[in-house]
């Protein structure tokens, strides 16, 4: 009996070709889209483009029919708004600047699709992602890095239980982008020269001041004081979800040289402004660690640590703390660590795990 897999299909060329590859390999393939937009209106921003837009839906019900596979949209706005929108804009009001793939992949295209999809009798979920997943000797499942760094997703899945990663599959993690499209070329697939979604799905202006002024209503902060590290007021800004650390343009103030973001304090609206090297650090600080290649940190581990999804990675020194925390120091000092940010620990090519900067 073919063992039964869940695509997540975004309607792009990455989840149209796993679903190909899958039902290649023999297993027996359901094509799923995740209705996640709240609105008409979002519905209609969305409909040019993303990854759960209306465009999504055509695109991904086409390849479906191609393929010969069933498709289903299923509705997960409610785990949508409650585990990524709602997340999002409290982050930003806290001053702290939230990673919204992270949570949408932990608790929305894994937790709640593979709760569904377990229900209806599927053995695995599997998405687009340039990731791959291994069984450790130590008999934990962990994330490892794509065959190609360009295009390597694994950053964004640090988060992920092993009861979750236990039950997917991710085969583009075995190829290069142009492979995947050339597949899709070859396959027929309709979508295989559509281009990548870059913008965050449900802010596809990439306004993400203006979508919290929007959500959060009467709970945004006002304007504040830009000051530098010893209190002294330099000028007036236009509110704290405006700023994130290491932030340069768009700060709307004059000083003659240039200034960075260096803190957000929401509990006095202040926004610290300093020089570049005040942006720099050897130590970072994170909570909420998820554990991945191995059960916990027992002693001092040597990693390679990025601090976000575009950084090349540096390597340091982990170090548990009290209340389940972790500090990581740095060999060279990072730049723009930002509080709500992820680090996430590699060794060798696997994920050992991560957590949210503190």
């Amino acid at each position: 009996m073919k063992q039964k897999v869940v695509v997540g299909m975004s309607g792009g060329v990455d989840s149209s070709v796993a679903a190909y590859l899958l039902k290649e390999q023999g297993y027996d393939v359901i094509g799923v889209t995740m209705q996640i937009w709240q609105d008409e209106e979002e519905e209609a921003r969305s409909a040019s483009g993303g990854c759960c837009g209306l465009s999504a839906v055509d695109d991904a019900r086409r390849v479906a029919e191609h393929l010969k596979i069933p498709y289903y949209v299923m509705n997960f706005k409610e785990e949508f708004k409650r585990n990524v929108i709602d997340y999002f804009v409290e982050e930003y009001l806290r001053g702290r600047t939230p990673n919204p793939c992270i949570a949408c992949n932990r608790y929305v295209k894994w937790e709640s699709l593979l709760k569904r999809s377990l229900a209806i009798g599927a053995d695995y979920i599997a998405t687009g992602h340039y990731a791959r997943i291994d069984r450790l000797e130590n008999g934990r499942y962990a994330i490892r890095n794509s065959v190609t760094a360009a295009k390597d997703q694994t950053y964004a899945l640090y988060n992920l239980t092993q009861e979750q990663l236990s039950h997917t599959l991710m085969p583009v993690g075995e190829y290069h982008k142009e492979e995947i499209r050339k597949i899709a070329q070859e396959a027929g697939l309709p979508v295989a020269f559509k281009p990548d979604s870059q913008e965050i799905c449900f802010v596809p202006d990439n306004d993400y001041a203006a979508f919290i002024d929007r959500e959060a209503g009467e709970r945004v902060p006002g304007p504040g004081n830009f000051v530098d590290r010893d209190g002294n007021v330099l000028g007036r800004h236009k509110g704290i979800t405006h700023y994130t650390v290491g932030q340069r343009k768009g700060l709307e103030i004059a000083m003659g040289r240039r200034i960075f973001v260096t803190e957000i304090r929401p509990d006095t609206g202040e926004v610290i402004l300093g020089e570049n090297e005040d942006v720099f650090t050897d130590t970072v600080l994170c909570d909420r660690v998820n554990y991945m290649a191995m059960p916990e940190l027992t002693e001092p581990l040597r990693v390679l640590a990025k601090i976000r999804y575009n950084h090349g990675g540096e390597y340091g020194v982990l170090e548990k703390q009290s209340g389940g925390r972790i500090l990581c120091r740095f060999e060279r000092k990072v730049r723009a660590s930002t509080p709500g940010q992820a680090i996430v620990f590699y060794q060798g090519e696997h994920v050992l795990g991560g957590g949210t900067i503190l």
